[in-house]
Order: C-alpha cells, then structure tokens, then sequence
C-alpha cells in the first residue's frame, strides 16, 4: 500500500482536526516528536470512545504494536475487546493487510498518517471508516506510542456498527491513504468565537 503527502486539509472530521491540532501545537516548535504524557487535547474525555492507545515493540522486526485501551467504538467494530494483544494478531489476516500499513507508515515517517476505508455493514449500508494515526515518543527519537483515532460515517443515515470490520460481508477497501507531511506548522485562529476550528496551514 501506498501512502501519498498530504497536509492536514484531507481530514474530514472537526474532532480529529482538533486532535491533529493539539499535535501540532506540540511538534511544531522543534518538528520533533511529542511526548505522549503531554498530549492533552481538550474535551479528551468525549473522544475516548473512538480513541485507542498502541505501545510500539521494537523488540521485533517489524515493529508490532500493543493495544493498551480500546474505544468502544472499536470493541464494537471489531467485535471484541482487544486490550493487551497484538494488533496483528487482533486483526488476523483477513484484516491486517488492510490496516497495518498505515501503522508502519506512521512509525516509519514519525508523522500522522490518515486513511479512509469503505466497508459494507450487515444490512449493506456502505460505511466510511476514518481512521487518524499520531505518533509520540518517550523522550527518545523513536516512535514509542500511537494514538489513533476512529470514526465512522455513512451517507446513507443510520448504519450498524457491531461486529462492522468481522462480518466479512466485505473486506475494507481502502479509498484514501496519505502521510501528513505539508505545512506542519500550527497557526493560531483567526477568529475569537467558541468552538471555533483552528485552522492549520
């Protein structure tokens, strides 16, 4: 799979431009990786849902990754909580060849990586699974941490989220795939109102 540059207009969700925001502010002084300890978005508590920790071990080649929580959202996707396992074995291998490459990516880069995937759900509404990687480490220059945040969308209203990315029914298909690699620079808002997105370059 192949991952093409991309700033961070590409991302459709407020939320996860938010995120991607909050990693900003953080890289952006040194274009260094952020420690995870100091990632503190706000309104963090109303993402955890869709928000899953990864611990990367590099003890093997190549890297795998440990899923240290699990949004619920994902527990429901997938159809089983995974905390504590290996994402490739989480995933099978089925799924894995479909998600794991933007894991390697974003560790590879030690840049965000995004990716929209199309999957059918059980009654044949198709879905959009958005998926937003950002990497941290522990004070060193490799990365150790991963958050990713997941979303889901579908055009047609309502849709089931159970057991989405195991039914099988259809396999992921990727439909967009990018590093986010231009204009990483934090620009404060323009405007002073509430709630308002900021902007990045």
């Amino acid at each position: 799979m192949s991952f093409e540059s991309s700033d961070a207009s590409v991302v459709k969700s407020i939320r996860q431009r938010d995120l991607l925001n909050c990693w900003l502010r953080l890289y952006a002084p040194a274009q260094a990786l952020p420690r995870v300890a100091a990632y503190q978005p706000e309104r963090l508590e109303d993402e955890r849902a869709d928000l899953v920790y990864y611990i990367v071990d590099h003890s093997c080649g190549p890297a795998r990754f440990i899923i240290d929580s699990n949004g619920t959202r994902m527990a429901s996707a997938y159809g089983s909580t995974g905390r504590g396992r290996y994402l490739d074995d989480y995933l099978g291998p089925i799924l894995g060849p479909v998600v794991l490459p933007a894991y390697h990516a974003c560790i590879a880069r030690q840049l965000p990586t995004y990716t929209i995937s199309m999957i059918d759900d059980v009654n044949g509404h198709v879905v959009a699974y958005e998926r937003l990687l950002l990497p941290f480490c522990d004070g060193g220059s490799a990365v150790t941490h991963i958050i990713a945040s997941l979303k889901t969308i579908s055009e047609d209203g309502g849709f089931e989220i159970r057991n989405l990315m195991r039914g099988h029914h259809s396999v992921p298909k990727p439909v967009l795939s990018v590093v986010l690699d231009r204009n990483l620079a934090h620009r404060m808002p323009s405007r002073s109102m509430a709630g308002d997105l900021i902007e990045i370059d």
